[in-house]
């Protein structure tokens, strides 16, 4: 089955009872049961509900994993994947990741004892000198948040498997459609389906797909037991997102690379983060491993000020000055006081989030339009 058929239709079957043919939502706490441990498969919606079991099979298969689990958010996805270690754990990572992962495992799961280290993992050699004998996780965000980087997860999760070393995906940039870590050997995939997978702005979830059925039982039980689940009717939403993730991703990708190389045309910009550049440093990479570039850009201006910022994020219409991504809109923001703005000043500086810096999540609009709104908002 390929992928745009499996967004439509794998996991989901027409409800038996009425012939449904979207998968209904089921709103109900908890299931009768025929006698005490005799029921239907559904006992509790902590534990099991039949909208996110259909929403957990479809992601399952977009991602060839052996089965996928949902969360709250995100977040909620990461804290159970982290939940898998013990005290003096060590999690390698990138140094330039989402703030609030960031803030997650710096602020929470460090006084726990499980310690975080960022580096650039310019390469698998970078990231094997990085690694001790604690060494039990490395989490890889590509591409990362907000510059753009790409992080080769192959040679990565190679030399993890080697050493026993569990590997995990961000893959919330790029999304299912455009890359599937686990068929580049790594343990977990996790998205926040905020982002391109639900594609609208009307929810919040997270899904974490697994490679192995080991990993996939364990966050299993992390997500009953503390009970960080989504709701049916966000399940049910983030189901009817996927039918158009190739259409709408295809269609944001195509208008990226149109505003990437218009920035870049601008006297008043200084930097464009956009892997599909040729001379973007890791471009061979993402071409290996990404069907296409994505709809994030970044950019940064010669006048290097938040007064420079403030003067384009306040002057656009088509634009919306917001936090998230993925969304059908088009978005701009300000990571240094927005998404990242849990990481210290002299951190985000170094990795490449200066003052100036804003990330576009670039959406389905007119490409015309958008790059029209962009050029009145540049000086």
């Amino acid at each position: 089955m390929k992928f745009e058929t499996k967004t439509i239709h794998a996991g989901i079957k027409p409800d038996p009872s009425t012939g449904a043919i979207m998968t209904p939502i089921y709103q109900t706490s908890t299931y009768v049961q025929d006698a005490p441990g005799q029921h239907k498969g559904f006992e509790y919606s902590r534990s099991q509900n039949p909208t996110r079991e259909a929403l957990e099979n479809n992601i399952a298969a977009l991602e060839n994993a052996c089965g996928a689990i949902a969360f709250g958010s995100g977040l909620a996805g990461i804290d159970a994947i982290l939940k898998m270690l013990k005290p003096g754990d060590e999690v390698i990572s990138t140094n330039d990741l989402y703030g609030g992962s960031y803030r997650l495992m710096r602020r929470i799961f460090e006084p726990l004892g499980i310690k975080s280290t960022f580096i650039s993992m310019s390469s698998a050699d970078e990231v094997e000198r990085a690694l001790t004998a604690n060494t039990r996780l490395i989490w890889i965000e590509t591409p990362t948040n907000p510059t753009l980087k790409i992080i080769d997860i192959k040679s990565i999760c190679d030399m993890a498997q080697k050493k026993g070393i569990m590997t995990c995906v961000d893959n919330t940039f790029a999304s299912p459609y455009l890359q599937n870590p686990l068929d580049l050997g790594a343990d977990m995939v996790m998205h926040s389906a905020t982002k391109y997978i639900g594609g609208h702005s009307d929810l919040v979830l997270g899904l974490v797909a697994c490679k192995h059925e080991k990993q996939f039982e364990k966050l299993k039980f992390i997500q009953n037991v503390v009970g960080a689940i989504p709701g049916p009717q966000d399940c049910f939403l983030t189901l009817r997102g996927i039918k158009t993730l190739h259409l709408r991703v295809q269609r944001a990708c195509e208008n990226a690379k149109a505003i990437a190389q218009t920035l870049r045309d601008h006297p008043a910009v200084n930097n464009v983060y956009y892997p599909g550049f040729t001379d973007h440093p890791n471009h061979e990479i993402a071409k290996t491993q990404m069907r296409d570039f994505g709809g994030m850009v970044s950019f940064d201006l010669h006048d290097d000020t938040l007064e420079a910022a403030n003067r384009i994020l306040n002057n656009t219409n088509y634009f919306a000055l917001a936090e998230s991504l993925g969304g059908v809109e088009s978005l701009i923001g300000h990571p240094a006081r927005m998404t990242h703005a849990a990481i210290p000043r002299d951190e985000r500086v170094a990795v490449g989030i200066t003052d100036s810096l804003i990330r576009l999540s670039v959406g389905i609009e007119h490409r015309e339009d958008l790059i029209e709104d962009l050029k009145n908002a540049l000086p």
